[in-house]
């Protein structure tokens, strides 16, 4: 056990190394496994337990001090056996090795269920947090300049944790900011010289979305900006699914692998953080294992099974979107016969002529739940709504994300 106020401090094996690299504490940041979740319907499970080898090994091989997990460990509350006893074999192997590793839940995980036996497995080096009360109480790593206070933030539901944190509203920078504060607060507090490292699950102004990460809008701001991370030496963040640098001090790990295809132009990987005595920063970024390339295909069907461009993504995971003016005979099966491992297929015609659907479809692009039903009550009334209308819709919008993160953390 560590100093007081701590809830675990972290081995000294690995000194000798640290000393060769300039006394650096040395940190493995990564997030968004979503165990259990598929690809169109192809298991990914395979993937995940190769990744998770891959970990394992690099932490290992490149000595590190510790492992940091920025959550969405999971890809549903409730996820599958499997998805279940691979996470529980990677812990394991951690744990043999003897690197502590610091763990948070994301939006995706439950966040109860996530945390069952934190006590416990604190014993063995997994430190999980889960509870956003536990936020300013780290984990606590030793090397020859003193001190790293790592804090884990767990994703923070706005409408759920805003009297829990004592934020002044029911939004994410609101929640966030307290929660930061608090961190801040309990390292000033700790020794001169103690660098301080955060991990949060969250959507930072300035980063770079996909398809594949789930909505966290409520009060109608989904991000936050990154000045709440300031006077933190490192912030490992989590939620968006690329690999992505905010400032020198804020990152992305991304996602191990990919989850939809707006991520074919992903490169997929880890952070390697080496935090020096003053908080300075050398990052490396590791690839992680590729079990099949992405492919985003467009144009008609005759050449697309023809072009010979198109000959490198025969063995790829396909995307095609036919621009046919009017639907093939059968597309799908004719693919197949030159993208064996074709998964998604869509249809974009060149001239869609006066296609209310098309037309529809056009209007909805981009725009969120909010912005959807405001152009709704436009459409009906003929008019905008009015600020306490979309005032009324906001709030609709977030009991029901409130609604659904409650029935998910119970």
């Amino acid at each position: 056990m560590g100093p007081a106020g701590t809830s675990g401090t972290a081995s000294r094996n690995g000194e000798d190394e640290r000393a060769r690299r300039g006394g650096r504490v040395r940190l493995l940041h990564t997030s968004d496994w979503h165990l259990g979740r598929s690809f169109h319907r192809v298991s990914l499970l395979d993937a995940q337990r190769a990744f998770l080898a891959h970990l394992v090994a690099t932490v290992r091989d490149r000595d590190v001090d510790a492992v940091l997990v920025a959550g969405d460990v999971y890809d549903r509350a409730v996820p599958p056996l499997a998805a279940v006893e691979l996470y529980d074999s990677a812990l394991h192997a951690l744990a043999d090795l003897g690197v502590p590793t610091v763990m948070i839940s994301g939006n995706h995980d439950s966040a109860r269920r996530l945390g069952v036996g934190a006590g416990l497995m604190d014993r063995a080096g997994i430190h999980l947090r889960t509870d956003p009360v536990t936020c300013d109480r780290p984990v606590v790593l030793h090397d020859p300049h003193g001190d790293v206070a790592v804090y884990g933030l767990p994703y923070l539901e706005p409408a759920l944790v805003r009297e829990e944190i004592g934020a002044e509203r029911a939004d994410h920078a609101a929640v966030l900011g307290a929660a930061a504060d608090r961190v801040r607060a309990d390292l000033a507090a700790r020794p001169a010289g103690t660098r301080g490292v955060v991990l949060a699950h969250a959507f930072v102004t300035g980063a770079a979305p996909c398809d594949s990460e789930r909505d966290i809008t409520a009060g109608g701001v989904a991000s936050v900006p990154a000045a709440i991370f300031d006077g933190i030496h490192y912030t490992a963040l989590g939620h968006l699914h690329g690999c992505q640098t905010v400032t020198e001090r804020i990152r992305y790990s991304g996602s191990p692998l990919a989850y939809s295809f707006s991520e074919e132009h992903h490169r997929k990987s880890m952070w390697l953080i080496d935090l020096g005595a003053g908080g300075e920063i050398a990052a490396e970024r590791l690839d992680t294992p590729v079990p099949r390339r992405l492919a985003r295909l467009r144009g008609r069907l005759e050449d697309l099974l023809a072009d010979p461009a198109h000959e490198p993504h025969t063995g790829a995971w396909v995307e095609a979107t036919l621009t046919d003016p009017v639907r093939p005979y059968e597309p799908m099966a004719a693919l197949a016969k030159r993208f064996p491992h074709i998964l998604s297929l869509g249809f974009d015609p060149d001239d869609r002529g006066d296609d209310p659907v098309a037309s529809y479809a056009r209007r909805l692009a981009g725009r969120d739940d909010q912005q959807t039903a405001e152009d709704f009550v436009a459409h009906v009334r003929g008019s905008e709504p009015d600020p306490h209308e979309r005032l009324v819709l906001r709030e609709a919008f977030d009991a029901v994300r409130a609604a659904a993160a409650t029935a998910e953390r119970d």
